[in-house]
């Protein structure tokens, strides 16, 4: 039996334990065959990662700066940089400044976009970046639907092609899907305003989700109470960053929700990252 001198018996404690830890943090990011979303906490912005029992990846937006990274980092296994889908709901910073460096990063097989017109020079880049590494593209309409396994993943909005069209208020173009896993629904929207909710609304596309990312981030310019009454969600998940400028999330937001017969409430700029399993 080999004896270890007491002088080294500290750092061999130290190192053994921190390869416990190493190993558990391995494990805990392979898959699992169970279905996750993450509701990243990349401040105040939008970023969400969907693993599937099948262990495919996607990503939905980016968020501001480059914590997206950090956060796919600690989430991912460190040889695994693949994503079957990133999805750009709308080419305003708070969404697309992290997609950058995630298309430099990472391999990505598809791109879904809502071809919008716009000169942001981020927004270039990030055209740039997938029209340089040829990586599909398409463009998002009502119908347009992947299938990952038993995970499918459904633009209901916009209910045509936005392509080369120009708004005055992008957050009106953002593309809105529902994500569902066996008897499991999430409502992702984007930054869509009330107006985009009435049209929504106005055309009867089915929206019931258990679970609702609250668009653009809990501000008052979402969130109306006919829109809530047709997801009827139980759990609804803010983005938002600590003591953000906008003063997200909004009172009256918060108050929708409640009236909305939403039973929890889950915040990013509070909770951290936002997981859930099924």
């Amino acid at each position: 039996m080999i004896e270890i001198p007491a002088k080294f018996r500290k750092v061999f404690l130290a190192v053994a334990a921190l390869s416990v830890v190493a190993l558990y943090v391995l494990f805990a990011q392979l898959p699992d065959d169970k279905f996750h979303i993450y509701f990243l906490n990349v401040g105040q912005g939008d970023a969400t990662l969907v693993k599937t029992p099948d262990n495919h990846q996607i990503l939905i937006d980016g968020g501001p700066g480059n914590i997206v990274i950090e956060e796919l980092g600690a989430l991912l296994p460190f040889f695994d940089k693949s994503l079957d889908l990133v999805i750009l709901t709308h080419p305003h910073a708070d969404h697309i400044d992290g997609l950058v460096e995630v298309l430099k990063r990472f391999e990505v097989e598809n791109v879904l976009i809502n071809g919008v017109y716009s000169g942001d020079s981020t927004y270039l880049e990030f055209l740039g970046e997938i029209l340089g590494q040829e990586i599909p593209v398409f463009i998002a309409e009502s119908g347009t639907g992947f299938l990952f396994g038993n995970v499918v993943v459904d633009v209901i909005y916009p209910f045509e092609s936005f392509y080369g069209k120009s708004f005055g208020n992008i957050n009106n173009s953002s593309i809105s899907v529902r994500i569902s896993y066996r008897d499991k629904s999430i409502l992702i929207t984007g930054d869509l305003e009330i107006e985009g909710e009435v049209e929504l609304v106005e055309s009867g596309a089915f929206m019931d989700s258990d679970i609702l990312q609250v668009g653009h981030h809990g501000s008052k310019t979402a969130s109306s109470l006919e829109f809530l009454g047709k997801v009827s969600p139980a759990v609804a998940v803010i983005s938002c960053g600590v003591d953000n400028r906008f003063d997200h999330p909004h009172e009256e937001a918060l108050d929708n929700l409640e009236l909305g017969g939403v039973e929890e409430i889950y915040r990013t700029d509070l909770d951290g990252r936002v997981e859930f399993e099924f």
